[in-house]
């Protein structure tokens, strides 16, 4: 488990704070983080108080990270590249997370490596991190200013052909009460766009590989943006499924055998394919995983109870 908790001994009085600066080689703001969510506990209590002195036995809670063998495909001095399995986590989002790719960042270039984007945790491909704290700046303002171009492919459900561009806005939904949808086409969200290209139709799973660009990062994108033209990426527990499948998926009573027929896939079919920016040189990377290849977790049609909205 990344995050452990660890005792240590404090010989003589000193501001805590500056003890788990001096231990962990952290700066003053990052130690009073830690010690401001709780993670520095004497008698098993947590110490709050980021400018009070500490002596004697105490512990700290800290994420120590563990490698499982995930080795990026690129990395330079400041930056490394991943191909990211479905199923894994970027991040922890609790510290009961057993793994996540930032355990593979950190082990490799230290604690000052990070992710610079999301990648949901079904959707595999390129994750971009970065070694240090100004190459993290520099990577996140690229993509807050969109000078990184990055591209996915989607196994979706149906037939399509050609080429398209979907120019709908999107909004975050407040309201699950009736759909679980995380966002959803509104005219009055936030613009997004997304390019898409049909590659190649399979008749026999009644599903098209699709390359996708999209131009703006909102929330759930690509998902909303084809589920939105009635053409869904397969495995998607969320948009396209009916309300009680994807209620039964958010809520862990849904059997993989259930999921496999209910959404038509036994995994979320979307895939991080490439990344085009500049750092320093001109860099276009492209994931070496074959994901066009993988029809075989693709549930056949006359199989599939997915319900084509």
């Amino acid at each position: 488990m990344p995050f452990v908790k660890e005792k240590f001994v404090v010989p003589e009085p000193i501001l805590g704070f500056l003890f788990v600066m001096r231990e962990f080689g952290l700066s003053q703001g990052e130690a009073q983080r830690l010690i401001g969510k709780g993670r520095l506990l004497i008698d098993g209590e947590s110490y709050l108080p980021s400018g009070g002195t500490i002596e004697g036995e105490v512990e700290i809670v800290y994420f120590k990270p563990q490698s499982r063998g995930l080795n990026p495909i690129f990395q330079t001095p400041d930056f490394l590249v991943y191909d990211k399995p479905s199923g894994v986590l970027v991040h922890p989002n609790t510290m009961a997370t057993p793994y996540s790719i930032l355990d593979e960042i950190r082990h490799l270039a230290g604690k000052d490596a990070n992710a610079v984007h999301r990648i949901d945790m079904e959707t595999s491909g390129l994750l971009l991190a970065s070694k240090y704290k100004n190459a993290e700046r520099f990577l996140k303002n690229a993509f807050e200013i969109k000078s990184i171009k990055k591209s996915y492919l989607a196994w979706v459900d149906g037939r399509l052909d050609g080429e398209f561009t979907i120019d709908e806005p999107i909004r975050i939904n407040n309201d699950y009460s009736t759909i679980k949808h995380k966002v959803f086409i509104d005219a009055t969200g936030k613009h997004a766009k997304t390019d898409f290209k049909a590659i190649r139709y399979d008749s026999d799973l009644d599903a098209t590989l699709m390359e996708c660009y999209p131009h703006t990062g909102r929330t759930h994108q690509i998902r909303v943006h084809l589920f939105h033209v009635k053409h869904p990426i397969l495995g998607d527990p969320i948009y396209g499924c009916k309300y009680k499948d994807s209620d039964d998926y958010l809520e862990g009573r849904q059997s993989p055998e259930e999921r496999y027929r209910a959404t038509g896939a036994t995994r979320l079919m979307l895939h991080a394919q490439s990344l085009e920016f500049e750092y320093g040189a001109r860099y276009h990377i492209v994931s070496r995983a074959g994901f066009g290849d993988i029809e075989k977790m693709i549930c056949p049609k006359g199989q599939r109870e997915f319900n084509r909205i």
